[in-house]
């Protein structure tokens, strides 16, 4: 017999139908046994009649999350026995017959998403008895239409897809590589990639117009609420003959915009995408990756208060820093402590207080304010365009000091006033970014992103940067794409000429034969004709997590490892076999 789905049973009445799943419940009302047998669509009232003999006995014996499979009659309740809260409330089956297809133990996790949840170490560990929730087993079913969006759109753009090798090389994408030992080339390597990006551009030198994939990458980075620890998933994307950014960016912002409203039922805070310079980004909301859905930008004071008196300001200010302000609307209402709390947060950010102005009845109650002149508070509060009722925090300190610190607060104040609505999705373009950046542990200028984009102004301009101060103003047509908060995309137009490649490392310190020894492959092939082409690769776990309303990316994922980069299911990483490491031509130092 056909078996037939929970929630399809009510399609049945009167018909002998058989169905299957896990026991949700199990009630014996003296003359009556009742179990609640559950499977992925949902759950279904079963009733045992002691006249069922066999069936009867056997459900004496059955216990929550017993597998179950069973005949019976579907049957129209009683009026008055109906439940309107469970989508089979109408109908219940009387059974025949009732086969035990496997028992269960007591489980060490809850599998109900009524009542308190299970810690997640716990359900990490049992991820397979975490994954029948009602809303993990959503969560799956969801990710999977998901992913058919992703490639429709992708298809209905002409875009072929490619899978890429996973056993690759080691090259240098910002992070640290995984790395597997050859057992046939003793001494080498392969490294599992960080991105397809050597693999994607050698398709368009290999005439592929237009590619993508649905990517597995590796990423040795310290896991957080955000980021997967080890492998993550991203919708990989690259174009020929493309030499403009925006060409990238106007083709693939209509699917987030329908995964937005269509897929997550969101709305957009815009319907026009903001194209926000990376400096621009850092000045007015002191992060490359803004949230957008409220206000609360920093404010430069420095030239109202370049003649004050106040030293603290004063002393910045001669040394070349800056003053910045961000007002916070309802601000005055935090207590003491709370403004103690957040001076705490800007102290770990790198400042060494935190300066306010409160305004309440007119007047500007402040620890500071005795020092400031009537003029300069005066003017503080007009361009602040403060209030009553609001608070106007300072940083004062190097401009990248204060845009940093400021930016962690701006975030922070949003969650506490319940500034940032879940039902809103803000969307915006971070675009040129630096092509170099200033590496202050190695005390050495470095590349900013990826050393595979095009520097805006291309050989000239990298010819032209005989200082630091030259390097650090370059700009590459590189961007990312910003969702309420978090990176969800970055791409660039990348670099097809080997020579301006070569003198991209070569401003570095870096020689021809260096990048021809990391970069053969891919520099061997721009030699022979390579369009020029840009791409991008969109975070699709992330995104998944905010249409989900989640905050934690593992809560979207089937077998994700822990916050300390574990998988305490599979015992993983684990130790290996003399044997193993014998084959490989490796030994532990202990």
């Amino acid at each position: 017999m056909t078996r037939i789905l929970a929630t399809a049973t009510i399609e049945h009445i009167d018909e002998t139908i058989s169905v299957s799943g896990w026991v949700n419940s199990r009630r014996d009302h003296g003359g009556l046994i009742f179990i609640d047998v559950r499977d992925h669509t949902g759950v279904v009232q079963i009733v045992v009649n002691p006249e069922a003999h066999d069936a009867f006995s056997l459900a004496e014996t059955i216990r929550d999350e017993y597998v179950l499979a069973i005949t019976g009659v579907v049957t129209e309740r009683d009026e008055n026995l109906k439940n309107p809260n469970l989508a089979t409330g109408t109908i219940e089956i009387v059974a025949e017959t009732i086969t035990i297809l496997n028992k269960s133990d007591p489980l060490p996790v809850a599998v109900s998403d009524d009542g308190q949840q299970s810690n997640e170490e716990l359900r990490l560990k049992y991820r397979y008895l975490d994954l029948r929730r009602p809303s993990m087993q959503q969560t799956l079913k969801r990710r999977s239409d998901y992913y058919k969006i992703l490639r429709q759109y992708m298809d209905e753009q002409s875009f072929t897809e490619v899978t890429t090798p996973i056993l690759a090389n080691s090259s240098p994408e910002g992070a640290r590589d995984f790395l597997v030992p050859s057992r046939v080339h003793p001494g080498k390597f392969y490294a599992l990639p960080q991105a397809p990006q050597q693999f994607k551009q050698l398709l368009m030198v290999g005439g592929l117009d237009r590619y993508y994939q649905i990517a597995t990458c590796f990423r040795d980075e310290d896991p957080r609420a955000d980021r997967l620890y080890g492998d993550f998933y991203q919708l990989d994307l690259e174009m020929s003959f493309v030499d403009d950014g925006e060409v990238i960016r106007s083709t693939m912002e209509p699917l987030i915009k329908r995964l937005v409203t269509e897929f997550g039922g969101k709305q957009l805070v815009s319907s026009d995408t903001p194209r926000i310079p990376y400096q621009e980004a850092m000045d007015r909301f002191g992060s490359d990756k803004p949230d957008l859905r409220f206000a609360m930008e920093l404010t430069d004071l420095s030239e109202e208060l370049a003649d004050t008196e106040f030293g603290v300001f004063k002393n910045t200010l001669a040394s070349g820093g800056v003053v910045k302000a961000i007002r916070v609307e309802g601000g005055a209402s935090l207590s003491r402590s709370q403004i103690d709390k957040f001076t705490d947060i800007a102290k770990r950010e790198g400042a060494g207080g935190l300066a306010y102005i409160s305004y309440e009845n007119g007047e500007s109650k402040s620890p500071i304010a005795k020092f400031l002149s009537a003029s300069e508070l005066d003017v503080i509060k007009t361009k602040m365009h403060a209030s009553d009722g609001d608070t106007v925090f300072f940083g004062t300190d190097k401009r990248e000091t204060v845009n940093k610190v400021l930016g962690k607060l701006r975030s922070e104040f949003a969650d506490h006033f319940g500034l940032k609505d879940p039902n809103k999705v803000a969307l915006a373009w971070i675009v040129d970014f630096p092509f170099y950046e200033w590496d202050e542990g190695a005390k050495k200028v470095d590349f900013g992103h990826n050393p595979f984009s095009m520097p805006r102004g291309g050989a000239e301009v990298l010819t032209a940067a005989d200082t630091d101060e030259k390097k650090l103003t370059i700009v590459a047509d590189q961007y990312d794409m910003v969702m309420n908060g978090y990176e969800i995309a970055s791409g660039a137009v990348r670099n097809h000429n080997p020579e301006v490649m070569y003198e991209a490392f070569g401003v570095l310190g870096y020689s021809r034969e260096y990048v021809e020894d990391k970069f053969g492959a891919m520099l061997s092939a721009f030699k022979f004709g390579a369009p020029p082409h840009a791409g991008a690769a969109f975070g699709i776990d992330r995104i998944f997590m905010v249409l989900s309303d989640e905050s934690n990316i593992r809560e979207v994922v089937a077998f994700p490892k822990n916050g300390s980069g574990v998988d305490v299911m599979m015992s993983s990483p684990s130790t290996v076999d003399a044997v193993q490491l014998k084959d490989l031509s490796l030994q532990i130092e202990e």
